[in-house]
């Protein structure tokens, strides 16, 4: 099978999955408002839905350095479903409560870590000697369009309908991105290679010590769990945000969330180019700017058209960068480590966002309002950016080779 065919089973299969999970992310929190309008229990139920990646996120990059990755994903995503069927029917019965949301969550979330690692992993393999820009762009563009794009409006909508419908389409899509994966011809374990295994704590031990000696990633890092964190203040609340401070009804939340898939999906699209027009370090830091002045905008205005443009170029923005930073990841990590560094950096990057949600839930309630969340998220971003600056001034981005070699540097400091 040719690397064409190959990324377009891959892209298939995380299409159905973000569809079916746009749908969930959306209806979650509605789903938790009509039990609770306290804004530490909201930040709580996105802390818990990311928790996993605090406590997972290593222990799966290693499991899919050992494993067949296509496999990993069809029983992640098979377990995702039959979670999210049983919360359909509890939906459906009446007998929801707030901790059965969280569990679900946590179900959900613990599943997440294994086929987002297996994915991420997967792309190199399956693009071969293809462009990795353009494949994370594709995949980038994969996740918008299914979560926000369609996902988020689809999710609204139908929970405006009946509650228990976005959680059976969200099952589908899990089923769906499972049965999809089966026509991904060809295997593909991470250690392929390796004759005698290793213990796990030993997999888990040289994937933390390859990413601690290599002195550019390991600065990359940093600066995607510092974003990953103070992001997450404001997006946690978002769905109070909409609600209580632009008033925006159930069923048009998920068409502002809709004007952010379009900006992300805007960025998806671009990134490649301002990458060659301009460089990687500018979109960088060019992006993490953006992002403050989206989050940092919405918490100045009370128009639900101009939040909308706002959320749009914060997301814009936000997938610009990740598709940098991904990039470099597959072209500076040895594929025999790829899962277990991935990992490493998933456990830092996604274990922020449960700190930071719950931060987040904290610093409305004391601010009195999720504006003001996000205005204090957007003015850190900011800060982030000049630490960005300073962080990555000795390193040369946009040179593959010169980036290999600048990760070979043992550097103690940062």
């Amino acid at each position: 099978m040719n690397p064409a065919r190959r990324l377009t089973w891959l892209l298939t299969s995380s299409a159905a999955s973000h569809l079916g999970d746009g749908m969930g992310k959306v209806a979650l929190p509605l789903l938790a408002t009509t039990l609770t309008r306290d804004p530490v229990l909201i930040a709580g139920l996105s802390a818990t839905q990311f928790l996993p990646w605090l406590l997972f996120a290593a222990v799966a990059g290693a499991l899919v350095d050992r494993i067949d990755r296509r496999r990993a994903m069809i029983v992640a995503n098979t377990a995702r479903a039959v979670a999210v069927g049983a919360l359909a029917v509890l939906v459906a019965a009446g007998g929801m409560t707030i901790w059965l949301i969280y569990l679900t969550a946590l179900v959900i979330g613990t599943a997440e870590t294994i086929a987002d690692s297996a994915a991420n992993a997967l792309v190199p393999a399956v693009v071969g000697d293809g462009s990795l820009d353009a494949a994370n762009s594709k995949l980038q563009a994969c996740e918008i369009v299914g979560q926000t794009f369609l996902g988020g409006p689809i999710g609204s909508l139908t929970f405006a309908l009946f509650a228990a419908f976005p959680f059976i389409l969200n099952s589908a899509g899990f089923a769906i991105a499972a049965a999809v994966l089966l026509g991904l011809a060809g295997t593909y374990r991470g250690q392929a290679e390796v004759r005698q295994p290793t213990r796990l704590r030993t997999e888990l031990a040289d994937g933390l010590r390859w990413l601690r000696g290599n002195a550019l990633l390991r600065r990359l890092v940093v600066i995607a769990g510092l974003l990953s964190l103070v992001s997450e203040l404001a997006q946690a609340q978002l769905v109070l945000y909409a609600l209580d401070d632009l008033h925006l009804s159930d069923a048009t939340f998920g068409f502002f969330a809709f004007v952010g898939g379009i900006g992300g999906l805007l960025g998806a699209g671009v990134a490649p180019r301002l990458v060659r027009a301009t460089g990687r370090r500018v979109v960088v830091l060019g992006g993490i700017l953006c992002c403050g002045a989206g989050f940092g905008g919405m918490g100045l205005v009370r128009s639900p058209v101009a939040s909308a443009a706002l959320f749009g170029l914060f997301a814009a923005a936000v997938v610009a960068v990740n598709v940098v930073l991904a990039t470099a990841r597959h072209t500076l990590v040895p594929g025999g480590l790829l899962g277990r560094v991935l990992g490493v950096w998933r456990t830092v990057v996604w274990g922020a966002i449960p700190l930071g949600a719950l931060l987040g839930g904290v610093l409305t309630e004391a601010l009195g309002t999720a504006a003001d969340t996000f205005a204090v998220s957007g003015l850190a971003m900011v800060v982030i950016a000049a630490f960005a600056s300073v962080a990555l001034r000795r390193f040369p981005l946009d040179d593959e080779s010169d980036s290999a070699g600048a990760l070979q540097h043992q550097d103690p400091h940062l």
